[in-house]
């Protein structure tokens, strides 16, 4: 990256002969950006590897295309994703990297020699390049931690639960959507073929509003459940969900619905001609 360089690249050797100082200073000037979140021995132990990557292109022209950059970009993305998981922001990642400037720049700024100011301005320029980099590379890791939360949340709010023996159920709750239906078919076909169960319940009490789309949704599930030999029964129809489901015309078909929970396994348990009925009555 140096626009004018003699037989000896002067800032290479500042690299080689003051290595320990600077990616100390370094440390301690990438610590302040991070507000005390990670001690100064742990910056320098993920420091020193990249420091000395970045060495080893520092003598270089050209940008990060090269496959002499291969092995400094992938350094930079590991530090990238680490930081995006240990929930810094991409401003603080980044001023990491820039942090480096400051430490050339205390180091060289009595040196007498042109060439040495010319070629730091030349590496200042590489660490804006680098900088960016590790801005993208955060923004992409940081994409990444996001759907992986959201796929974890989407398998904790879709529970497929053992009623009883050859009766499963899967409460619903908030909004369905089709990335969700989607997670809700797999696990209740996984399930049934996993207890060998002819009836499968799908509760939608929890369920904040039913239109046109989350109807279309629950046939899916339905008609998935269907195909794998068992009787799907929707339940937790309220009164103001019936009524919506009246006034936009959905036609559930022969599918069976219920108002509760406790109606549609009081069902399916009948199908299987298990009789439950109450010991003694019940006293006020």
């Amino acid at each position: 990256m140096v626009a004018e360089s003699g037989p000896v690249h002067r800032l290479a050797e500042v690299f080689e002969t003051d290595r320990d100082r600077l990616v100390g200073r370094w440390a301690e000037l990438a610590g302040s950006a991070l507000r005390g979140r990670l001690t100064t021995t742990e910056l320098e132990r993920d420091l020193r590897e990249l420091y000395t990557a970045i060495a080893a292109v520092i003598t270089l022209d050209g940008g990060l295309d090269r496959s002499e950059f291969t092995e400094l970009k992938a350094q930079l993305a590991d530090l990238s994703r680490s930081r995006a998981r240990q929930g810094f922001s991409p401003s603080e990642t980044a001023a990491g990297v820039f942090a480096l400037k400051q430490a050339v720049s205390e180091l060289t700024e009595n040196a007498a020699d042109p060439q040495v100011f010319r070629e730091v301005l030349a590496f200042s320029s590489l660490l804006d390049t680098l900088g960016l980099w590790t801005f993208e590379t955060y923004a992409a890791a940081r994409e990444e931690i996001i759907r992986e939360q959201s796929e974890q949340l989407l398998e904790l709010t879709t529970p497929v639960v053992k009623l009883w023996e050859g009766v499963l159920a899967v409460p619903l709750v908030g909004t369905l959507d089709s990335a969700r239906t989607q997670v809700v078919m797999e696990k209740l076909l996984e399930a049934l073929v996993e207890t060998g169960s002819e009836h499968a319940i799908v509760d939608i009490t929890g369920v904040l509003a039913v239109d046109t789309q989350v109807a279309q949704h629950l046939l899916k599930t339905v008609v998935a459940a269907r195909l794998m030999g068992a009787e799907c029964i929707i339940s937790g129809i309220r009164p103001q969900i019936a009524q919506t489901i009246v006034a936009l015309g959905i036609e559930f078909g022969d599918i069976t619905t219920k108002a509760t929970l406790a109606d549609a396994l009081r069902h399916a348990l009948r199908r299987d001609g298990v009789v439950v009925t109450r010991t003694r009555e019940r006293t006020r």
